[in-house]
This record gives structure tokens, sequence and C-alpha cells, in this order.
């Protein structure tokens, strides 16, 4: 490692005495097109002044041919890629610029010119240019091919366009890509399958950021866009995120050359600064702990030994953090080992209360993990930028180490707004409705765990993490499924209520349903006594109807006999019924039968 440290100054006298000028820096041609006065689409604001942004950028910057457009029909579309492709024979570096309305049909991206109509989807193949066109009009430059789209905006042709087939998907945004020719890198203004938006300025949030970061000087091409998602990100408020296709080799690959100035005779002044730099991305290239020791053991203070120690930290703390998830895992994987066996309570308690540690000691490590993360990844971008401000003084270096990612060089978020930003993108994919406030409540927490549940995730859902940002970015669309009330329906993205024709109403399935007819009420009727006060010829016989017998005609004698005499009582026998006389009564004697009367009328 030492070694490696040692030829640092060496590799600098080697660049001085060679020349400091890239090797990308022959003839550059590119093609500016923006669409905004459309024919049969309501027009758009921005395009024409971001295309103008665009060319006046890219001729400020030394280009020798570019070529601005605005509001092209399809026949002229094709014309201007033809003659473009035309100069890019010659060409080392081609950039083609293209601000307007993109669609996305089966998978493939179109370009559409003013004149488009669209009313069916496969008009789109007759009234578009195939972004492959686009490709093989860049195609002949030898060195890098460059295509630089912001048209993820909401396409209006898609609620109007007639499908000639139900299958063929119509695609939010537009899809990703992947080019098949070498030193091809495709830059979209939003990632595939996302909108992007104008913004409330002159200027899209995209071509503000292009126009500062792709024409530095000397700045690689790929950080250039790493900048340009930065600042996109955080003037959005993480909603929309540029994303680029493609890939390059090792070398730097600026737009811009840096200035060659002649060598002076004398060799300047050795500066230590420069020296200490080199050594210090040395070993961030390298990345472990053994590198950063050496670098230590060299340079053991001063502001790179300061953000040495910082990269030291996160390298433990992710090795912790690390650790403590192995740990939990056992500790759980014990718990219910002991509990299938169905061990003593005392045992099962113990592993249990051992599983809650660990988790607490997980969740511990996760913070501690993050705030180093957070803190190298500032004192990273702080390092970056004032190399940038004063290069003289330290020209830091612009390569990307292989495997870092650009995005990990982002300064460190607050936690309220990394909070905020994982509630904003549960929000977009349906598992969060309350307000993006920053503040991870038992609601946040909630639509986090529902998020689990749907994308199949093992999120912690106790702290707002860059890795739960990051899963739930990754989704394109809705992930939790909209719940509705009883009496209301799904609609998109939300519930309305359902209205029925007259003569029926919603049941309990939430269908419209045919009400039922109303049942006539009833009229109340009074109930009759069966008493005495009913005519005679309507009450049981005290000895039977027709000569009636037996016991039943005794009972109901004997039931009379206490009556009032003559009180309405009948005496029935063989001869007939008539009343009792007035002052008699029936009297119960027993007997009945032919011949035989049980009831007797006595008189006083």
């Amino acid at each position: 490692m030492r070694n490696l440290l040692r030829l640092c100054p060496l590799l600098l006298a080697a660049v001085l005495l060679f020349g400091t000028a890239p090797a990308f820096a022959g003839n550059r041609v590119a093609l500016v097109i923006a669409n905004s006065a459309y024919q049969h689409a309501p027009s758009l604001t921005n395009p024409v002044n971001d295309g103008a942004v665009m060319a006046k950028t890219l001729k400020e910057a030394g280009f020798n041919s570019v070529d601005f457009r605005h509001d092209l029909s399809a026949l002229d579309t094709r014309r201007v890629l033809r003659d473009f492709a035309d100069a890019t024979r010659n060409a080392d570096i081609a950039v083609v610029y293209y601000a307007g309305h993109g669609i996305e049909v089966e998978g493939s991206n179109y370009l559409i010119p003013v004149d488009a109509k669209l009313e069916r989807d496969t008009d789109v193949y007759d009234e578009a240019l195939s972004l492959d066109r686009v490709l093989v009009a860049v195609e002949p430059a030898k060195q890098l091919r460059l295509v630089i789209l912001d048209a993820c905006r909401d396409n209006p042709f898609g609620k109007t366009m007639k499908r000639t087939v139900a299958a063929r998907g119509i695609g939010r945004g537009l899809a990703q890509v992947e080019p098949t020719s070498p030193n091809t890198l495709i830059a979209y203004s939003a990632k595939a399958g996302f909108t992007a938006q104008d913004g409330d300025g002159a200027n899209s949030p995209f071509t503000v950021a292009l126009s500062k970061h792709l024409t530095t000087p000397g700045l690689d091409v790929r950080r250039a866009f790493g900048f340009v998602r930065d600042d996109v990100l955080k003037s959005t408020g993480n909603k929309q995120e540029p994303f680029v296709y493609g890939s390059l080799g090792g070398e730097d690959v600026p737009l811009v050359p840096v200035k060659v100035t002649a060598a002076a005779t004398v060799a300047p002044a050795p500066n230590p600064q420069a020296d200490i730099r080199r050594d210090y991305e040395l070993a961030l290239q390298v990345g472990n702990k053994a590198a950063w020791a050496a670098f230590l053991a060299q340079h053991p203070d001063g502001f790179y030994a300061s953000l040495a120690k910082l990269q030291v930290e996160k390298i433990g703390a992710e090795q912790a953090h690390a650790a403590a998830t192995e740990k939990a895992k056992q500790a759980e994987a014990e718990r219910d080992r002991l509990a299938a066996l169905g061990a003593q309570k005392d045992a099962q308690a113990k592993a249990a209360a051992d599983a809650k540690a660990a988790e607490q000691a997980q969740l511990a490590a996760q913070k501690a993990k993050e705030q180093a993360q957070q803190q190298a990844a500032a004192a990273e971008q702080q390092r970056v930028n004032l190399a940038a401000a004063a290069p003289s003084a330290a020209p830091a270096s612009t390569a990307t180490p292989a495997g870092t990612n650009v995005a990990s060089l982002t300064p460190a978020t607050a936690p309220a707004d990394l909070s905020r930003s994982v509630q904003t993108e549960l929000g977009r994919v349906g598992c969060f409705s309350g307000a993006a406030d920053g503040n991870w409540s038992t609601s946040s927490q909630r639509s986090l765990s529902q998020f689990n549940r749907y994308a199949g995730t093992k999120l912690d859902v106790k702290v707002a993490s860059t890795d739960a940002l990051d899963a739930v970015k990754a989704k394109p669309s809705r992930v939790c499924p909209v719940v509705c009330e009883h009496g209301f329906k799904v609609d998109g993205d939300k519930c309305t209520k359902i209205v029925c024709r007259e003569g029926y109403a919603v049941n309990d399935d939430n269908e419209c349903e045919k009400k039922r007819a109303a049942k006539p009420a009833k009229p109340a009727t009074a109930k009759r006594d069966d008493g005495d006060e009913r005519p005679a010829r309507q009450r049981p016989q005290a000895g039977g109807a027709a000569g009636g017998y037996g016991a039943a005609a005794g009972i109901a004698a004997a039931a009379g006999a206490g009556r009032a005499a003559g009180g309405g009582q009948v005496i029935c026998n063989s001869t007939g019924c008539r009343p009792v006389s007035r002052g008699c009564h029936l009297e119960y004697r027993g007997g009945g039968g032919p011949g035989n009367d049980a009831n007797a009328e006595v008189c006083r």
C-alpha cells in the first residue's frame, strides 16, 4: 500500500510531462429539438425555452456545430435527423437533446411531433418518431453518442387514444432502454415508468441542472449526470429522479476538455495537499480498513485525515450492523426453536428476552450505520465541492472509483427530511394517506408495514431508513390496494360514490339492486270474545248439539251452574233445545246417553 502511495508524485510528473488534455476532445456536433406548439394537444410552455438554453449552453461550450430546431412536424423531424446523421460521420462526439412529448407503446419509446393526432394506438408507428431512429442518427460518431430526453411528461394522447388491441400496453412515462451500440448513453429526465415536472419557472428542473453541470470542463459525463440527478431530486422534493442508461469505458469522457496550458520551463513547486489528496482517493478506491489504516499511518493529521477517520467509522458501523443483524436472526431462531420443542417457560422467557435485546441492538446499530454513512457522504461531498471551487489548490480527480455509486456522494439527509421522503413515496404507491410532515408516527409505521405486506419486503417499520426509501422508490406504480367504504367503489386511485338509477338501491354486496315494493299493512281487526255475549246458537251447548250426551255436556252444564238463574242457559235433549225457564238452572246429574239426560233443569 505504501509503495502505491509513493507512486503518486511520479504519476503527477507523468501527467505534467504528457499534458492534461483528455482523450475526447475532437469534433463535437449537437442537435437540439424542442416541441411546444402541438396542434392536436395542449401547448407546452417550457420545451422551446429549454431548447434555447441547451443550444446556448452547447455553443458556449465550444461545440463545432449546434443545430436548434423547434415545433417540427413528423416530416421535418425525419429530414433534420437525416441531415444530422451526415454531420455525425466526421464527429467524435454527437449529442441530441429533445424536449416535448414522448410516449411508450409496447415497450418502445416514441417522440411526438407537433402535427401528430394519434387517434389510435397504431398511429404512433406512422405519426411519431421512434427513439431507435434517433440512435441511428448519432451512431456514426466515433467516441461518444449521447441522447438526452426531457420528454417524460404526462401523455395527453393516452386518455383519448383508441385501443385497436385491448392487450396493447401504453405505459406511463418512457420505457427502460438498453443501448446496443458501444459508448452510447441515453439520459431521461425521470426514471423509466415515471413522469417529470415542468417546474414553476421558464425552464424544467432537469434542463436547469443540465445547463449547470453537463459542460463543466474536464468533468466526466457520468459524474455530470450524477450531479444533475442530485439537483433535480433536491428541487422536486425527491419526486423526480433523472436516470442514465448505457455504459462507457474506464477513461473519463468529458463533453468539454480542460484547456491545455503551456508547461513552464521550470517545474512548479510540489503541492503537498495534492499528494495527500491522491493518496486519499487511492484509499477511497480500495475502500477497506487496511487501506485507510495505511493512509492514516502516512498522513495522521489534517483535513484528509479527518475524512479518512469518518470513512473508517462508516466501515466499522456497517460491520457492527451486519453482526447485530446476524445475532438477532440467531436469537429469534433459538426462541422459535424452544417454543416449538415446548421447552420450560423459564428457558422460553430467557430466549424471548435475548431476542428482544438483540432486536434493540440491531436497531441501534442500524441508526449508527446510517448516521456514519450520512456523515461520510457529507464530508466527501464537501471535499468534492472544495476541489471544484479551488482546482489550483487541490485539483480533485473527477473520476468515479469503480463500483462507487454516484448517489453515495449526495449530502447527508436530516432524519426529518428522510422521514418526509419515505412518507411521500409511500403516499405515491398508495400505502400512506396522511400528510408528509416528517414525523415518523404510528400511522407511518402502519403504512410501511402495509407496504411490506403487499411488496413482499421485510423493512424495519420502526424507523425511516434509506433502505426503505430506496425500496419504495423502486416501485413504479401503486402497491397497496384502494379500500373503499360501503356505498363507494374504486375509481382509479380514489373512491367514488355508487349512484344507482331510479328504482334501484345499493345492497349489502355494494351492487345496485331493484327496490322491493312495500307490503300493504293489514287492517286492525277486533278480537271477538267467546264468552257469554255471543248469541246462544254460537256458544257450546250445555248438553251438546243435536242431542249431544256424555261427559263434555256434563262439564259444560256444571260450568254454567254458578251463573244467575236462567242467565241464558239452554237445555238440550233428544227432543231438541230450549232456553232454561226463568228462575231455573241446570245441574249435572252424571251419566248421559239415549233416554238418560246428563243435565236436569232444577227450579226453585
